[in-house]
């Protein structure tokens, strides 16, 4: 009988994820329909989860930020939601008249199947005779699979293959500009049309998601990437993407083309001939040089004097603040596209990055960065998939000098002891989280005082005599 008693398989130990370094999918989701001219987001699932994001945008943008619920109850987790999400869709019509509608599934739909693409279009059915109904756009975001980000480019790219049809060539140029702060996306926009160019930006939350102040309340906020500019980016002589990770992530897959995973540019690339350019996010000198150039040559255009003038005074910003600066090492975290760029900035102003950190699983970060950062990228330590209770274990080995990443990682710089530097999302522990720049030279720029600022002040807080002239 001994002899028959079943080996068991060595199992390998497994800690649970702590803290996630990221958050949910169809929040991401929900961000780039806010993007979309009179949208509002639909969350297919419990109503839970349309309250943690709604609470978790407000937290970071400051505005009121309104995201409809299909409230899945348990009858509809065993029979399906589709009765659900068609009255979630009539309410949101009869309170808000929505020009479009964008459903972002969560968890719970994904597990019990639900097709969502089947229920809109048996809600179009049974009220085609309805002046009222809008548009529908709907993206696969299921929380067990992907981060935010994940997230936020399934949807842009979800928006691209909805509205993109074949139309004749025209001058616009698609501008796909990832995740980044309502100010970033001004200002890319002010660069654009510093050189002329006539843009169609996927998604524009700028004014959505960072309202002037307003006498009567707005249901919807004014601004926004029309439908009718939309349906033309199939004739768009180019599309620049920023970020060279995208849709690349756990959800990568899902949108499809001839079988191939796509982002919005792809898309349109393979269905319309559209030319697609990816780069970096524009962080620093390097990475914004890209950027200019490639404006410029799509434009026909020299770079803006303005322009070359910011550059100037970042690089005598780099030679004044060098000293204050070079050596010091840095743990950078957050989303990949994001965490890419940032390291690449602090290698060209003489950072030297030891950790650089992600929830995201792509599986380039490492190959990315390594592009991006010539000095240090080779000895980098890059890890994907991390929880922030890893990044802090591996800190205190590590020891840097500071932290570049989200308010999200405040208790490990509290716990070493040294300066936190906000970039990216959230921001909940501080004011202004949705306006940080992070893009182009006057991006750059502010990022750079603030490090070297950061650098300066912890030190002399701990200089024993203290001091207040340098």
């Amino acid at each position: 009988m001994a002899d028959k008693i079943p080996v068991l398989k060595e199992r390998k130990n497994f800690v649970a994820t702590r803290n996630a370094c990221k958050v949910c999918s169809p929040l991401g989701g929900s961000v780039a329909y806010k993007g979309i001219k009179g949208c509002v987001p639909v969350i297919h699932g419990g109503q839970g989860c349309a309250t943690y994001i709604r609470r978790y945008l407000i937290s970071h943008y400051k505005e009121p930020v309104d995201i409809a619920s299909s409230n899945f109850s348990e009858e509809s987790t065993i029979f399906g939601g589709e009765g659900n999400l068609s009255l979630a869709i009539q309410n949101v019509i009869a309170q808000y008249n929505p020009e479009v509608v964008g459903v972002c599934t969560t968890c719970l739909s994904e597990t019990i199947g639900d097709d969502i693409g089947q229920a809109l279009r048996n809600y179009k059915a049974k009220n085609a005779d309805d002046a009222s109904i809008p548009e529908f756009v709907y993206s696969s975001t299921p929380s067990y699979q992907g981060s935010h980000v994940d997230g936020f480019h399934e949807t842009v790219a979800a928006i691209t293959k909805t509205f993109a049809t074949k139309v004749e060539m025209n001058d616009k140029v698609n501008i796909f500009p990832g995740f980044i702060s309502t100010e970033d996306l001004r200002m890319l926009k002010s660069i654009l049309e510093d050189f002329g160019i006539d843009y169609i930006m996927v998604p524009d939350y700028s004014e959505t998601l960072d309202n002037p102040v307003w006498d009567t309340y707005h249901r919807i906020p004014d601004g926004g990437t029309s439908v009718e500019d939309l349906k033309l980016m199939g004739g768009a002589k180019a599309s620049i993407e920023f970020g060279p990770i995208l849709n690349r992530g756990n959800l990568a897959g899902r949108i499809k083309n001839n079988n191939l995973a796509v982002t919005g540019a792809e898309y349109l690339e393979k269905e319309f001939g559209v030319k697609k350019f990816t780069i970096n996010i524009p962080v620093g000198i390097t990475q914004s040089d890209e950027l200019f150039q490639l404006l410029s040559d799509i434009s026909g255009k020299d770079v803006p004097t303005k322009y070359k003038m910011e550059r100037g005074r970042l690089i005598d910003a780099y030679a004044d603040g060098h000293k204050y600066v070079f050596g010091k090492k840095a743990v950078v975290y957050g989303e990949e596209d994001l965490v890419v760029a940032m390291t690449g900035f602090l290698d060209e102003i003489g950072i030297e990055v030891i950790l650089a950190a992600s929830g995201g699983n792509s599986g380039i970060l490492k190959q990315k960065i390594e592009e991006c950062a010539p000095v240090h990228g080779k000895t980098i330590e890059v890890l994907s998939d991390l929880d922030y209770e890893k990044i802090n274990e591996l800190c205190i080995d590590m020891k840097p000098d500071i932290l570049i990443g989200n308010s999200k990682g405040y208790y490990i710089a509290r716990e070493l002891g040294i300066p936190l530097v906000r970039v990216g999302f959230p921001i909940h522990d501080r004011m202004g989280g949705s306006r940080l720049k992070h893009v182009a030279y006057t991006g750059a720029q502010e990022l750079f005082d603030k490090i070297g600022n950061a650098l300066i002040e912890y030190k002399q807080e701990k200089s024993e005599i203290g001091w207040k002239y340098m």
